[in-house]
């Protein structure tokens, strides 16, 4: 997609009726003028604007595990379903977001995406017991699927090359306040009101980043996606469903041994089937040639592996803090929050560290301090001063942030424009997969370590080592790098030639 096809049209009082109307964007109009200054910024910040209900949403679920286990008579360990079922429904439909967005046109899904995960957002506050919650929540993973990889497909088409790290950060910051709000916003309802309300309140705050969506995200026009590939997008789906299925019930006695290895079977058998049939088809809907770009497969590959490790974390520290520490949802949320203040300080600082060190370095100093950052929880105890405990916490945020904000624009680097929307879907599946993947690791690792009692804090040693273990997985892909990867968007000179 090239910059000349941008289509210089914002939302009015028609933008509604543009958003759902069938017909594609037309590819012939002009371009809009560039931006400087804080302008530059509106469509990245009002696309995360529209992200920060799913971000509030996910960490106040986080928050809420403990009471939802009660509620539903059901062990803790086992809500890690209506974590995963979401990112399951976002991995399983994310392949088909790009083809969607350039047949449609990015913002109009964009859009109806968000309009789906209200819906969701609705079903899960209804629900009565755990199998109708994760019901409602791959609804809500529907919508979800859409949203993300859509709305930075929006960013990095929007953004000029020397701009885009600059737009990635500020895509990413707002919807860092989500994760800020959510934890003691998800207490202090379960102080005042029922679990429910912890899903209604996503319906005023869609609403208003769809106001801002309509008010400053043109309409861009996307090349001809061609045919989909339904037989891909089939063949995706079961391998997906099959890897993240075996992760969720492996070790934990959820279904009969023989039933995991006919979904090992299945799953494995998918994605081979897969790969050949992308590898020899023109427009597959997850485009594996991607990775023959160092840079896109270093970030890919090395994403889901630190998400493997971190994903655990929005499972295991509610259970640590309400369950083994005793303490309630709101001390629960209040200190959690320590996490995305740590990633908003951020800003201040992520373009200089690339431009002063690089990609490569800052990916790697990242994932070392990840890896001790996502192991030290597992020492908290009672007698943890309350300041050690909120320094980690910021720190590993901050840490978390800076390979998140990174890895993310060094991916698109060196993609050509006209395959953003490719790069965007399937960087998306990577991390949703490993994000799924972290949380089942997590579940199946506190099932391992736990007693016939209560949660301990001892309990939650070796998961926590184990997590932070997963993390340096990502390290040999991130040092593979050239020292000069992603150079041209960091704004770092390229080394002189040897000789």
């Amino acid at each position: 997609m090239s910059q000349s096809r941008l289509i210089n049209t914002v939302g009015t009082s028609a933008a509604v009726d543009a958003a759902i109307a069938p017909a594609a964007e037309s590819p012939r109009e002009s371009a809009p003028p560039r931006q400087r200054g804080f302008a530059a910024n509106l469509i990245p910040i009002a696309v995360a604007s529209a992200l920060f209900m799913e971000f509030i949403d996910s960490t106040a679920l986080s928050t809420a595990l403990p009471t939802l286990a009660r509620a539903f008579h059901s062990d803790p360990v086992h809500l890690k379903l209506a974590l995963t079922s979401y990112l399951l429904a976002l991995a399983v439909f994310a392949p088909a977001s790009g083809w969607v967005a350039d047949r449609f046109g990015p913002r109009r899904v964009f859009l109806i995406a968000m309009t789906v995960f209200l819906g969701g957002s609705a079903l899960c506050g209804l629900s009565q017991s755990l199998p109708q919650l994760v019901v409602a929540r791959l609804i809500q993973g529907l919508g979800g699927a859409m949203m993300t990889p859509v709305g930075r497909l929006i960013v990095v088409g929007s953004a000029p090359r020397d701009r885009l790290v600059s737009a990635m950060t500020w895509f990413t910051m707002p919807a860092l306040v989500g994760p800020l709000i959510g934890p003691p916003l998800s207490g202090l309802v379960l102080a005042v009101a029922d679990w429910p309300f912890i899903f209604y309140i996503n319906i005023p705050i869609g609403v208003i980043g769809m106001i801002a969506v309509l008010r400053f995200v043109p309409k861009l026009a996307q090349p001809d996606p061609g045919r989909f590939d339904a037989k891909g997008f089939v063949l995706s789906a079961a391998a997906i469903t099959g890897i993240v299925c075996l992760a969720e019930t492996a070790g934990v006695n959820l279904i009969p041994l023989w039933a995991e290895a006919a979904v090992a079977a299945g799953g494995a058998g998918a994605l081979v089937w897969y790969v050949r049939h992308a590898l020899k088809t023109d427009k597959p809907v997850l485009n594996l040639r991607l990775l023959r770009s160092p840079t896109f497969a270093a970030s890919a590959a090395g994403g889901v592996f630190l998400r493997l490790g971190i994903g655990a974390g929005p499972l295991l520290l509610p259970l640590l803090f309400q369950l083994a520490l005793g303490w309630s949802p709101v001390q629960s949320g209040l200190i959690t929050i320590s996490q995305a203040v740590g990633a908003l300080s951020l800003k201040a600082v992520a373009q200089r560290l690339i431009r002063r060190l690089g990609f490569r370095t800052v990916l790697l100093a990242s994932v070392f301090g990840t890896a001790v950052a996502a192991a030290l929880p597992g020492f908290f105890r009672a007698s943890t001063p309350i300041w050690a405990i909120v320094l980690a916490l910021a720190v590993g945020g901050f840490l978390r942030s800076l390979h998140f904000t990174s890895g993310n624009a060094l991916a698109y680097a060196d993609v050509p424009r006209d395959q953003v929307s490719q790069a965007s879907t399937l960087s998306t599946v990577l991390q949703q997969v490993g994000m799924s993947l972290g949380v089942s690791f997590g579940g199946l690792t506190l099932h391992l370590a736990r007693g016939p009692g209560p949660l301990t804090p001892g309990n939650f040693v070796t998961p926590f080592l184990l997590v932070g273990a997963a993390s340096l997985f990502a390290a040999p892909f991130y040092w593979r790098l050239s020292a000069d990867a992603g150079a041209d968007i960091g704004g770092r000179a390229r080394a002189a030639p040897a000789g």
